[in-house]
């Protein structure tokens, strides 16, 4: 069986995605922006003030789970398109 998991304090998911997934005792957690959940803006054009706010983001899904970022047994990554600008290590 599947939990579906979402909150507020992380963008909506747009489109036929949930923000999490807890299916026995995985949870798959789809990916974030650098989107401010209260306005539904980028929080700046800096790259890495995006990459912080999809951090919050994701750490936000994370506890709407009952996880933390520690939690992780494994993580796997599916890039469709990336851009990056700047100086992002």
């Amino acid at each position: 069986m599947k939990t579906v998991i979402s909150t507020p304090k992380a963008p909506a998911a747009i489109g036929p995605y949930s923000q999490a997934i807890r299916k026995g005792g995985t949870l798959y957690l789809s990916g974030q922006i650098g989107m401010v959940p209260a306005t539904g803006e980028l929080v700046s054009n800096d790259v890495k003030e995006q990459a912080a706010q999809a951090l919050a983001n994701m750490k936000a899904v994370l506890a709407e789970a009952g996880a933390t970022p520690a939690d992780r047994a494994a993580h796997h990554f599916h890039r469709q398109h990336v851009v990056v600008r700047g100086d992002v290590h």
